[in-house]
């Protein structure tokens, strides 16, 4: 069964399930995907998590049995998961923008959130090239900051832009003079850790240098990057989160690999220093595993 399928078959578990307790670990089961993974694949089709779609279908499958039966609104609450009919409210009305008392009115405008499907789009699968490589384990140091996928493509950029201003990446960039360094061929790096505790809608995004021996670090975060098989994939800053989604959207679906555990994803820049930033290329390593 291809990855496709098996995302739709995960799909298809989520909407049998809209009224019992959904847990994404045994969602992600469904598509026999890790958790990390499958969360990755999702947000990267459609723009969101996985979790959000899940609330936001049973707050669409509710707000039509509110019109459609004569259940009362606790009742509806308690089924579609809702420990109190307080926060059952306060959900219907951040999604649909009235209360549910107000829904079982005539006339009164209603959100819809549609079942989603997974779909490959093959002509941009065959018009980007990649490469397998090994790299080996290395420190990494330099600055982090904890995102949530939801917003990354506004608050990224500002950490990024901010840091590389700051008085401590001037500290950094004078260990390596803006020089690739031996394993990693970059100057700048960034690594996309999962956070410690699991969750899949967030990760800690690093921004640095290689480490050497010779590195004064004391005054930097370290961070060890696992040895790792990756697919690199290379682009431009202005094309990175286009690419990105490309790689989780589809490219995974087309070749058959599976993102390996929680290893990071990593971007390496170049060249530095880079301005215009329009034109600082990067590329993309998604770590890689082959699909038992």
């Amino acid at each position: 069964m291809t990855l496709s399928q098996r995302m739709n078959v995960a799909i298809e578990y989520i909407e049998n399930n809209l009224n019992s307790p959904l847990v994404l670990e045994e969602v992600a089961k469904q598509a026999h995907c890790s958790k990390y993974h499958f969360h990755r694949v999702f947000f990267a089709n459609f723009n969101i998590t996985c979790a959000e779609y899940i609330r936001r279908r049973k707050l669409t499958v509710a707000a039509a049995q509110l019109i459609n039966t004569n259940s009362s609104i606790v009742d509806i609450a308690f089924k579609f998961g809702y420990e109190s009919p307080n926060a059952f409210t306060r959900a219907f009305r951040n999604i649909h923008g009235i209360n549910p008392s107000k829904a079982r009115k005539s006339g009164q405008s209603l959100a819809s959130y549609k079942r989603v499907f997974f779909t490959i789009n093959n002509e941009v699968e065959k018009s980007m090239d990649y490469r397998i490589i090994e790299v080996p384990e290395f420190k990494l140091i330099g600055s982090s900051k904890r995102f949530e996928f939801d917003n990354f493509a506004k608050e990224g950029p500002k950490f990024w832009k901010a840091y590389v201003n700051s008085d401590d990446y001037n500290a950094l960039y004078q260990l390596n003079k803006g020089q690739p360094r031996a394993i990693t061929n970059a100057a700048l790096l960034s690594a996309y850790f999962p956070t410690e505790q699991g969750k899949r809608d967030e990760f800690i995004d690093v921004l640095g240098i290689e480490a050497t021996d010779g590195d004064d670090s004391s005054q930097f975060e370290t961070h060890t990057v696992p040895t790792a098989t990756y697919a690199e994939f290379e682009c431009t800053y202005k094309t990175s989160m286009k690419t990105n989604r490309y790689i989780y959207g589809e490219w995974f679906a087309a070749t058959g690999y599976e993102r390996d555990g929680n290893k990071p994803d990593i971007v390496a820049y170049f060249p530095i220093p880079f301005k215009p930033m329009s034109e600082m290329r990067l590329r993309w390593w998604i770590p890689i595993t082959r699909k038992q």
